[in-house]
């Protein structure tokens, strides 16, 4: 198996992880809101810190123009956008990215526990510049 080093992999490999236990444990079917609860409860188990529907600012040229409400922030790095729907199409990555960019942060992932397999991918925002 070829291993890919992505920043904060070791991160989003809990994550991933801490996910599949979730979609292994109460399978398709559910409101992404059950979900959510559900991996709250798991993600301690692997040692995340986050925030729940952590409220973060958008902003516009410097100017904060609004909030919006991401599913999880963990360890305050990466964003964790959750979804229950049968497929993931390319309006919820492209989604996924324009929060990344929106709230200047440079790794999350979208989940999707509505597929009979968990479905899951990392995303990168390409315009943050690195610290």
């Amino acid at each position: 198996m070829i291993k890919h080093e992505y920043k904060h992999s070791d991160i989003t490999e809990k994550i991933i992880g801490a996910a599949m236990k979730v979609h292994n444990e109460l399978g398709n079917g559910f409101q992404e809101v059950v979900y959510q609860r559900a991996l709250a409860l798991e993600m301690p188990k692997w040692n995340l810190g986050f925030s729940r529907e952590h409220e973060m600012n958008i902003s516009y040229r410097g100017n904060e123009i609004g909030t919006r409400r991401v599913d999880f922030l963990v360890e305050e790095c990466i964003m964790v956008e959750l979804k229950a729907i049968s497929q993931l199409d390319k309006t919820h990555l492209a989604q996924a990215i324009n929060y990344l960019e929106a709230y200047i942060l440079e790794t999350g992932l979208l989940i999707n526990f509505g597929s009979k397999s968990l479905q899951f991918k990392r995303v990168v925002n390409s315009k943050k510049e690195p610290l």
